[in-house]
């Protein structure tokens, strides 16, 4: 039977329309955010990409990429990459949802979708665009130690942002990005399970 957690998640993200950017400057793309139970808490999964991909090499990023001829789909386009990626077949991965459109500083567009699978699950990475696998525990991500704040001059303007560490890993960009917002999300289903509590 699946977490309330998850439950909660999927109520949150299909209670709004998420915000659809629409720009003929920036090329689109598709990630997936997975999340899955492990060792008694919450995982998602990020990537190192390798050094023979042409674009971001050894970045750490969400699974996914830009849309092929047969994608009928953004989500078809995420899931599409995410088993050519990671080796984790479409009927595996139960959608959440999905989240607020995110511009990258590099010309993306990017649709942001939520998934999980049940764990634990035999992951194939393809050698040729990822380097390793990181299943990045929430809680990791949810300690203030980990975080490193960035402020950056945008059109006169302070722009204050968000990396993360794991390890001897920096998240950074536009996949910093999707973590904050996820993260927001995350604290909401904890905000609503202590009210039903409170409310007994």
């Amino acid at each position: 039977m699946r977490d309330k957690t998850l439950d909660r998640l999927q109520q949150l993200l299909s209670s709004k329309l998420p915000t659809s950017m629409i720009s003929e400057q920036n090329r689109p793309a598709s990630v997936l955010v997975i999340i899955y139970q492990k060792d008694g808490g919450y995982c998602i999964q990020l990537q190192k990409r390798s050094q023979l991909v042409q674009n971001h090499k050894g970045e750490i990023s969400f699974p996914g990429g830009t849309p092929e001829i047969h994608d009928s789909t953004p989500l078809a386009t995420a899931l599409r990459e995410t088993y050519e990626e990671v080796g984790i077949l479409s009927k595996d991965i139960a959608i959440l949802g999905q989240m607020d459109d995110v511009l990258t500083q590099t010309g993306y567009l990017l649709r942001v979708f939520v998934g999980t699978i049940n764990y634990p699950y035999t992951f194939l990475p393809n050698k040729s665009e990822v380097e390793e696998i990181l299943e990045v525990p929430i809680g990791e991500l949810q300690n203030p130690r980990n975080w490193r704040e960035e402020v950056r001059l945008v059109e006169q303007s302070l722009i204050k942002s968000y990396s993360y560490t794991y390890k001897s890993h920096l998240i950074y960009g536009a996949t910093a990005k999707i973590i904050t917002r996820f993260l927001q999300l995350i604290e909401q289903t904890s905000q609503h399970k202590e009210a039903l509590c409170n409310s007994l």
